[in-house]
């Protein structure tokens, strides 16, 4: 893996590649993805039904593929479930899943920050358990992957396959960012994929327990996300 600062594409390559793989099904933008940097690319995966897909897609391309998903100390048992559902599966080898937790356990975080941080200031409580660990393990890579949709939130709405991510210094290849929400479970259902279960009682967006509420039919998908506060995103993808 290389830990050296990665030099950003121009727009003109951007864009070019972009316009090439527009149109294309996102299992061939994975493989493009994985050819061009192999070992030096990572699934970010939350488990969530976006990331499983890609996982089920990648690890068809390549058995030995790697993915990390950050471990909040404040996960559902069912996404914990579904992560042990998915080892199972997919026959994964422990190098191959790479388990990111904050340098701070819950207890060491309330003592510092005070209590339920994540309803007093949840952006700190996220750069603490996400975006912190998130740069440790991205600093050894120079792409990975996301299960960003372009349909999922206005801030998500121009999201291209490919860009350059500036906040972390790499490249961000958003292979399903064209699909629907129908074209993922369709994928899911067609290939018998894990999945988290509690996507089967109106949690179609699951982040921590704290943060995480019920999301009737009808309502915006992510509208459960740190639903008690003007808070949209993490901030793993707010550029």
């Amino acid at each position: 893996m290389s830990t050296s600062v990665n030099t950003p594409p121009s727009p003109d390559e951007l864009a070019a590649l972009n316009q090439s793989l527009e149109g294309q099904d996102p299992s061939k933008i994975l493989e493009a993805a994985l050819q061009q940097y192999g070992s030096n690319i990572i699934l970010a995966c939350s488990f969530g039904a976006e990331d499983v897909v890609l996982l089920d897609m990648m690890l068809r391309i390549n058995p030995r593929s790697v993915l990390f998903y950050l471990d909040t100390d404040f996960l559902f048992p069912e996404t914990h479930a579904v992560r042990d559902r998915i080892i199972k599966h997919y026959q994964l080898h422990n190098e191959q899943i790479i388990q990111m937790k904050s340098r701070l356990s819950p207890t060491e975080q309330a003592t510092k920050h005070g209590e339920a941080l994540w309803r007093r200031n949840p952006d700190q409580c996220c750069q603490l358990r996400k975006l912190e660990p998130l740069t440790r393990v991205l600093s050894d890579y120079a792409a990975w992957i996301t299960g960003i949709r372009r349909d999922q939130s206005p801030a998500r709405a121009n999201a291209g396959l490919v860009e350059w991510d500036a906040k972390f210094g790499l490249v961000k290849f958003n292979p399903l960012a064209t699909w629907s929400s129908e074209q993922v479970w369709g994928y899911i259902r067609a290939e018998n994929v894990p999945y988290n279960e509690l996507h089967d009682q109106h949690f179609p967006s699951i982040g921590c327990t704290h943060c995480t509420a019920l999301v009737m039919p009808g309502d915006d998908p992510r509208s459960g996300r740190w639903s008690n506060s003007t808070k949209t995103e993490c901030g793993l993808h707010r550029k």
